[in-house]
């Protein structure tokens, strides 16, 4: 049976522990976390949710609490009924616009609209229907990276999740290569049924995209894909911090790096990171507490 242990704090305790979360590079992958404001009257008072498949340990309580630092709120656990919560909470969603792109649900019909791309992404188990912040907001700047006359050859996206991200690079560059990457095994088959569903071809070649399981950028699949001349990572800001030096080795000297998944909070210590690899910013947007950054290499040469 699913558990939750949950916490009542005030935003900016729930936002610092989400961020204790993002630097905590040894985090229980078991343990998923969830913050929303408790009542439009008083958004102030948020709550942070910890889900886990089983009874959680006391370990696992402690590391909860831990985020809060020495004093804690009070965390009370309640069990669940079987429930894939990820699902159920994406389900039943309203569609999205976001630049080009018209996101919906199989629930919901596709916009007639001329101009528009439709994507048919469904409630699952992986991350990115595109309707939290950083995803839309993505979808948004690739489609102003397109309008600036960019035109890369060789993408990937790291922490793919469903998939969204690489097939709207896709669309806007129906020449480029494109790999899709994410640690989570659940998303290859996520992927590839989104892939089938919206249309976009699976494999190597121009004009495709491909699926791999990896652990951050040490793949002989993206090895061999690389460099490239944009690279989109959609995940959280410590991951961005840590791999920054990653990232810039796998791009093209003129290349260009599309981020988000952190808090405008968080924005310095991110951009600082890849100042020192070698990158500026071209351009940012925000939506909500979120930024999303176009960095581009500060090419010497």
């Amino acid at each position: 049976m699913n558990h939750k242990l949950s916490a009542i704090a005030s935003k900016a305790r729930i936002e610092a522990a989400l961020d204790a979360r993002d630097e905590a590079f040894d985090w229980d992958d078991a343990i998923t976390l969830a913050a929303f404001e408790t009542a439009p009257d008083a958004p102030d008072v948020w709550q942070l949710d910890a889900y886990l498949a089983a009874k959680p340990t006391t370990k696992q309580r402690k590391a909860v609490a831990a985020l809060f630092g020495d004093d804690p709120p009070k965390l009370t656990a309640e069990a669940l009924p079987e429930t894939d919560w990820v699902s159920e909470s994406q389900r039943g969603v309203e569609p999205i616009r976001a630049g080009r792109f018209f996101v919906h649900t199989p629930e919901h019909a596709p916009s007639p609209d001329a101009g528009v791309t439709n994507f048919c992404i469904p409630a699952a188990q992986a991350f990115g229907t595109g309707h939290h912040e950083t995803t839309a907001g993505c979808l948004v700047m690739l489609d102003t990276m397109r309008a600036q006359g960019l035109v890369p050859r060789h993408i990937a996206d790291i922490g793919t999740g469903t998939g969204l991200l690489a097939f709207a690079a896709l669309d806007l560059w129906p020449r480029a290569v494109v790999t899709a990457s994410d640690i989570d095994p659940v998303c290859e088959p996520a992927v590839i049924d989104n892939a089938l569903r919206n249309g976009v071809a699976i494999g190597n070649g121009p004009g495709q995209c491909s699926m791999v399981v990896a652990d951050g950028m040490d793949d002989p699949h993206l090895e061999a894909a690389a460099p490239f001349d944009l690279l989109i990572a959609n995940i959280l800001a410590g991951p961005l911090i840590e791999m920054a030096q990653d990232f810039a080795s796998a791009v093209t000297p003129r290349g260009n790096i599309l981020l988000s998944g952190l808090l405008t909070t968080q924005e310095p210590q991110v951009r600082a990171a890849y100042r020192r690899a070698g990158f500026r910013l071209q351009a940012r947007l925000t939506g909500g507490d979120w930024s999303i950054l176009w960095l581009r290499a500060r090419f010497t040469g």
